[in-house]
């Protein structure tokens, strides 16, 4: 497995048995993330979750960004991290029935599928979301976080969160004693 480590982080190569059956753990994936301080967070919650964080690019900062380390704390060596050139390479690993999309254009439940060990839950850009591209390709795959019409989204990185505890409570996680 080649690393790469820049600034804390532990760019890791894509793995073989990702998209195989004998994937047991829980994607995230970030399509073009713009915000640095989201993306810190994000992987703060996947540091502590122990699931894979993949970005697409192009990315919206640099990996060296202040923000995204502070975000990020000192969290960043144990983010499993993999960053992908296009959205492509990502369908290709995984393919269409690992892939789900989350996106305020479907009215299709979070909580009303079945998620299953080497699922890769998308996420889009927080200005624009999901490319419509991706939208119309994986139409039957979209998944809607339910909230009222008082907010047009939900800040990424909470949604990211409602997304990943649903999909671990569904798996039956457990991080081990969760006695203080």
């Amino acid at each position: 497995m080649s690393e790469k480590k820049r600034e804390g982080f532990v760019i890791q190569q894509p793995q073989a048995h990702w998209g195989t059956s004998d994937d047991t753990e829980l994607h995230l994936v970030l399509f073009e993330p713009e915000i640095p301080g989201n993306t810190g967070n994000i992987g703060r919650l996947c540091a502590g979750t122990d699931v894979w964080l993949h970005l697409v690019r192009p990315l919206g900062f640099e990996l060296d960004n202040k923000r995204l380390r502070r975000a990020g704390l000192d969290y960043w060596p144990n983010v499993k991290l993999c960053v992908h050139d296009n959205f492509g390479q990502v369908e290709q690993i995984f393919g269409r029935e690992r892939l789900w999309f989350f996106s305020k254009k479907t009215t299709r439940s979070y909580a009303k599928v079945a998620f299953e060990p080497g699922t890769a839950l998308v996420f889009g850009r927080e200005t624009k979301g999901l490319s419509d591209e991706v939208l119309e390709r994986y139409a039957d795959r979209l998944l809607r976080i339910p909230m009222t019409d008082k907010v047009r989204s939900l800040n990424l990185s909470n949604a990211c969160a409602v997304a990943i505890y649903e999909a671990l409570r569904q798996l039956n996680w457990s991080p081990g004693d969760m006695n203080p």
